[in-house]
């Protein structure tokens, strides 16, 4: 089973900044797929099971940016 999540970024701005989102989100366990975009400040996140809200916003913060919540 997977679920997808959608997280709303904020400060995300071009490529570098989706990338690294995007590699902070996917070291989170069971995490399968991330697709940041920076245009629209979602990142959408297909994990194994549901995330805790708290580590994808420790993930985001550690790339930088700021987790705004869910879209």
């Amino acid at each position: 089973m997977s679920v997808s999540a959608v997280y709303k970024v904020s400060g995300m701005s071009c490529g570098h900044c989706e990338g690294a989102v995007s590699g902070e989100i996917s070291e989170l366990p069971g995490v399968s797929s991330v697709k940041a975009v920076a245009s629209t400040g979602e990142v959408t996140v297909i994990s194994t099971e549901a995330l805790r809200e708290e580590d994808v916003r420790a993930a985001v913060e550690e790339a930088g940016f700021e987790l705004v919540g869910v879209a």
